[in-house]
């Protein structure tokens, strides 16, 4: 480290000391400060005798007062122009004591709003003009009127920029720290929304064959000794789904582990609308009795609409399978011009009622992929029994991550 900054990084530190020495540096250039010229003649150290004994002991008080600058400022700008105003009234002649005022007027205009420093410093240079015209005897013009105006005028403006510029480095570092915690908040919302993600996708993909693994195992179970046909064709059926789920969980994961964008993860282990027959085989193999039907002209859909779209049909199937798994399920799919709306709604044992919200993973996961599409979703028991799952989801709408 060089010397100069070592230096400076002391005296920011230990800002007492600093200001001791600035006072000390006051006092004796207050000291030295030439005093009025002499009678014609007289020798030149003579004329460097600017202070009495009275002027020493003030000089002293007020140079000793920018000791505290910082603690208190405007009294010590109070204490040094008093002094100021003193000395012109007890002497009458040129005051060594300007350099003290404007080290106030500097100090107190680096910690005030530019509005008050500037009020201080025109202050401050009034009572210098006053105090040198009425006291000393000067014209309103005089050079020793006007150069300490000037004077002070420059510790303002010093004083000011200061300011500003501590305010400027403040700003900068606080935009730098809400920056970095802007950061930090938006990297933890996306690890939540990249690990919500994960779980829906992996709920999705195990959920279908995991019901249908359990739906035909039960079937085998039950008809093993009575009919071991049936019992074989529900055990190659229980393979079938394992095998798919175990592809469908490789293929998923192993997307997830490879670095690639959104959009190719959200896509690639679910194609779309074009496996619902594929899906609804794969039920009526199980032995659900479902009937779907496509209502509307359709057409190409945006990616995420629709996946969003399959993964709802194949979620309500498969809440269907599990939850009534004697009953009979429709699906409809309607193609708008602006929107698919995804309809699946089954007769199995319902309680009476309008559409509710509803609970559970699976309702929680449609109702997910619906809103990041910008759509709709209503799920719950129906009047008359049954239940019923309604999604509408449009097709301009930016998807929401």
């Amino acid at each position: 480290m060089r010397p100069q900054t070592w230096l400076r990084q002391e005296l920011l530190s230990r800002p007492y000391v600093a200001d001791t020495i600035l006072a000390a540096c006051a006092y004796a250039m207050a000291l030295l400060a030439p005093g009025p010229p002499g009678p014609p003649g007289a020798e030149w150290p003579g004329r460097m005798q600017s202070l009495t004994g009275y002027g020493i002991a003030l000089a002293s008080v007020v140079c000793g007062a920018l000791i505290f600058r910082r603690r208190w400022p405007r009294a010590v700008l109070a204490v040094t122009v008093t002094g100021f105003v003193v000395y012109v009234m007890i002497d009458g002649g040129r005051s060594p004591l300007d350099m003290a005022s404007a080290i106030a007027v500097y100090t107190v205009a680096s910690r005030c709003p530019r509005r008050k420093a500037w009020a201080y410093g025109e202050l401050v240079a009034l009572v210098v003009v006053v105090a040198r015209v009425g006291f000393g005897g000067s014209a309103w013009l005089a050079p020793e009127v006007l150069a300490p105006i000037a004077f002070i005028g420059m510790a303002t403006a010093v004083g000011d920029a200061l300011r500003s510029r501590r305010a400027y480095v403040a700003a900068v570092e606080e935009r730098a720290r809400r920056a970095e915690e802007t950061r930090e908040e938006e990297a933890e919302r996306r690890v939540m929304e990249e690990r919500l993600r994960i779980a829906r996708e992996l709920h999705d993909v195990l959920a279908h064959h995991i019901a249908l693994i359990n739906v035909q195992a039960q079937v085998a179970e039950h008809v093993l000794a009575t009919q071991p046909e049936q019992a074989r064709t529900a055990l190659g059926h229980v393979r079938h789904a394992g095998k798919e789920a175990l592809d469908e969980l490789r293929t998923t994961v192993g997307l997830l582990r490879r670095p690639g964008s959104r959009d190719e993860l959200l896509t690639e282990p679910a194609p779309g609308l074009d496996r619902l027959p594929e899906l609804a085989d794969s039920f009526t193999a199980a032995g659900l009795k479902l009937d779907w039907q496509i209502h509307g002209d359709p057409g190409p859909l945006p990616a995420p609409v629709d996946l969003a779209a399959f993964r709802i049909a194949q979620e309500a199937l498969t809440n269907v399978s599990k939850h009534a798994p004697r009953a009979s399920a429709t699906v409809r799919i309607g193609y708008a011009s602006h929107e698919v709306i995804v309809d699946v709604t089954d007769d199995g044992a319902g309680h009476p009622g309008g559409i509710s919200s509803g609970t559970g993973h699976g309702l929680i996961g449609m109702r997910e992929r619906a809103l990041s599409v910008g759509g709709t979703f209503l799920a719950g028991p129906v009047a008359g029994g049954g239940f019923r799952v309604h999604a509408v989801l449009p097709l301009s709408r930016k998807s929401r991550p």
